[in-house]
């Protein structure tokens, strides 16, 4: 048997002849369990956050978006489409035109995104979910559809015929116009629907049909800006890139889910490491408990100690005791945390406790990652602060 591991759990589970050790021992292990009870239960709200904003730009981004590397759109060729569907893990695709135009309705104007899009764009994203009214656009039309936030502003309505929406682009080509409007084609559109998604996106897009974008924007019958793919599940996106960059000649650029909102997920990972760092401060201060509880179980075991050495236990080992005793502590006290964080989680996810509003419950989610950070900060912080509190035995402290 390991000498000084059977005296460490001896040391745990007995009671010291000394109330206040007891006290200081009780405290000791409140501190370890409520800071990583706490620490699980803010790592997991900041998860259930990291879901909950990225679920708005989910559900109009793609699993992977293909544009030029060398100027706003491409030509896109039958035999590239034909070689695309016989990538594997590529479910469906959608080309897209994505440009900068300003927008009229009666006497307000506006300048954000046209998006055209063809009849696949529904397959590749969830966008027909987030319809806050009316219909999707119809292929072939002069139908549009718009976001919230550019129906507020315009303070515009859905058919409103006697007051169509202006589209305005600017002409391809250099040169000077003698009359402004000639540097501009121009078209009158119908706005069919409203979608509603997040603050930033119900203003970033006009939705209209791929044929009418390519007419305003005097592009060629197979000229677009880029293509968005929807990939099967499991699919080796390192693999379809691969493949995707030979059949266009290395001439795309090509950006997942993360690449394209690379900001927001850099924000979202800096508040969880900013977090994580907090919270770790505090458990830090809690293990001061631990070295303390550790060193007055020194002070109170000393005869003990003294004779252990007397019949030949080397210092290591007495040393070895306490730092057993204290890292056995950290990891039952981050067991119990544990259990108690997974269940007040669990239960804010099955009875929404905690409501952001009267709709709307504080996002949690629990992840096995969360889980393992957690113990393993507990038990490596423990273990130093157990290593700190050995280090005071020696042969000068028993003489």
């Amino acid at each position: 048997m390991n000498f000084p591991l059977y005296i460490a759990k001896r040391y745990i589970f007995s009671r010291s002849k000394n109330n206040a050790i007891n006290i200081i021992n009780r405290i000791a292990s409140m501190g370890i369990i409520v800071g990583t009870m706490a620490l699980f239960v803010v790592l997991s709200v900041f998860s259930g956050l990291k879901v909950f904003s990225l679920s708005f730009t989910n559900e109009i981004d793609p699993d992977l978006k293909m544009t030029s590397t060398y100027g706003k759109s491409f030509l896109l060729t039958p035999y590239q489409e034909i070689q695309i569907k016989k990538i594997n893990g590529v479910a469906s695709y959608t080309k897209i035109i994505e440009e900068r135009v300003l927008f009229i309705f009666k006497d307000k104007q506006q300048v954000t995104y046209i998006k055209g899009v063809d009849s696949n764009y529904v397959v590749v994203n969830d966008i027909k979910k987030k319809l806050f009214n009316g219909q999707w656009l119809k292929p072939d039309t002069y139908q549009v559809v718009v976001g919230y936030g550019i129906a507020r502003d315009f303070s515009m309505g859905l058919l409103d015929f006697e007051n169509p929406l202006q589209i305005l682009a600017p002409k391809p080509g250099k040169g000077a116009f003698e009359n402004p409007e000639e540097a501009f084609n121009k078209t009158d559109v119908l706005p069919v629907g409203i979608y509603s998604i997040s603050e930033d996106l119900d203003s970033k897009y006009v939705f209209t049909d791929l044929a009418l974008a390519q007419e305003l924007l005097m592009y060629k019958p197979n000229q677009i800006s880029g293509i968005e793919l929807n990939l099967k599940e499991n699919a080796d996106e390192a693999a379809i890139n691969s493949q995707l960059e030979k059949i266009f000649k290395n001439k795309i650029t090509l950006k997942n889910r993360a690449q394209l909102n690379e900001s927001l997920y850099k924000m979202l990972n800096t508040e969880n490491i900013a977090v994580y760092l907090i919270f770790t401060l505090v458990i830090i201060v809690a293990l001061f408990n631990l070295i303390g509880a550790l060193i007055m179980m020194i002070l109170d075991k000393k005869g003990n100690l003294k004779t252990l050495f007397n019949l030949g236990t080397e210092i290591s080992h007495l040393r070895k005791i306490f730092l057993l005793q204290g890292t056995l502590l950290s990891v039952f006290g981050g067991i119990i945390g544990l259990v108690l964080g997974i269940i007040l989680v669990l239960l804010q996810q099955r009875y929404e406790l905690i409501m952001i509003t009267p709709t709307l419950a504080y996002p949690v989610v629990f992840t096995l990652e969360n889980v393992l950070i957690v113990m393993g900060t507990i038990v490596s912080l423990g273990f130093v602060a157990s290593l700190i509190a050995s280090s005071r035995v020696s042969k000068k402290l028993l003489d």
